[in-house]
């Protein structure tokens, strides 16, 4: 259902930290342009966790208007509230999105048969596909394999897994436990060769929102199992996946795009605040070794 190179969209901001649709809209042009193969607003990138649930709405509204159908939407949707998460998903179903990003409960750490009856409700309000996306680096919450497995064969609507965990061998067991036709996104751009040659078909980037093009080709090469041009493009853009993540994410990521995209509004809102300058020169760096600067 979902495959390549997939943008965690950051979201716009004005100076006075209002969202900029117009800027939004470009963006999300821009994105389709180069070959992205669909995209995720209210993400962690996107600064969801500061957004207004009228502001998450609206960008997920927008978000979809704006791609026309051309590629799918799989709008953030995730709580630590089950009831929240509920209201999320429904409300991304109601502006047309084809999918929903659903983290499992943070803050609260609940145990696996808590994940378990958290993603139930959650399947059960709402019958809009369901990506799982476990990042316990975030959410402090960690899916066992057994729990994702046992989820994604209680719901069909469960019909994939961002996986952020940075444990590569995950995609095997998760291939094993919950068959190959479960579709597993890297949620590392860094990771992302070696979890497509697991079993992997794409990647919920951080790094396509600088580079989308040469993501798009990197994934590309991928399914083609073109892993000599694979290799050569993941060389190319090694160094930028590593600067993106030199402060507190997005903050690089914004700093990026200013950099290439002057015009576009990237301030962000607190509690985030821009880049240092040893993080900003090692965005420079990346952005010079991956062709897009001089």
């Amino acid at each position: 259902m979902f495959s390549g190179s997939i943008p965690a969209l950051v979201t716009p901001f004005g100076p006075d930290g209002a969202f900029v649709e117009s800027a939004y809209r470009d963006f999300i042009e821009w994105q389709i342009a180069e070959g992205s193969s669909g995209l995720v607003p209210c993400g962690t990138t996107g600064e969801a966790a500061t957004l207004s649930a009228d502001e998450h709405y609206t960008a997920v509204r927008v978000c979809v208007e704006q791609a026309k159908g051309r590629v799918p939407v799989i709008a953030g949707a995730g709580s630590n509230d089950t009831r929240v998460a509920m209201q999320n998903i429904q409300a991304a179903k109601d502006a047309g999105a084809d999918a929903a990003l659903m983290v499992p409960p943070y803050y609260n750490r609940p145990n696996q048969e808590g994940i378990f009856r958290h993603f139930e409700a959650v399947a059960n309000s709402c019958d809009l596909p369901i990506v799982l996306y476990n990042v316990p680096g975030r959410t402090v919450t960690d899916m066992a394999v057994e729990t994702i497995a046992r989820i994604a064969k209680a719901f069909p609507s469960v019909v994939g897994i961002k996986d952020a965990t940075g444990i590569i061998q995950r995609a095997s067991a998760q291939r094993i436990a919950c068959g190959p036709d479960f579709c597993q996104l890297s949620g590392n751009d860094d990771m992302a060769l070696a979890f497509n040659a697991s079993g992997g078909v794409g990647c919920i980037s951080v790094t396509a929102n600088v580079a989308p093009r040469l993501c798009a080709e990197f994934q590309a090469a991928c399914a083609d199992e073109d892993y000599t041009l694979a290799l050569d493009l993941q060389d190319r853009l090694f160094g930028l996946h590593t600067a993106l993540f030199t402060d507190a994410s997005p903050g690089p990521v914004k700093y990026a795009l200013s950099v290439l995209k002057s015009a576009w509004p990237m301030a962000l809102r607190l509690p985030m605040t821009p880049p240092g300058e040893a993080s900003r020169a090692a965005v420079d760096a990346g952005l010079r070794t991956a062709g897009l600067i001089q």
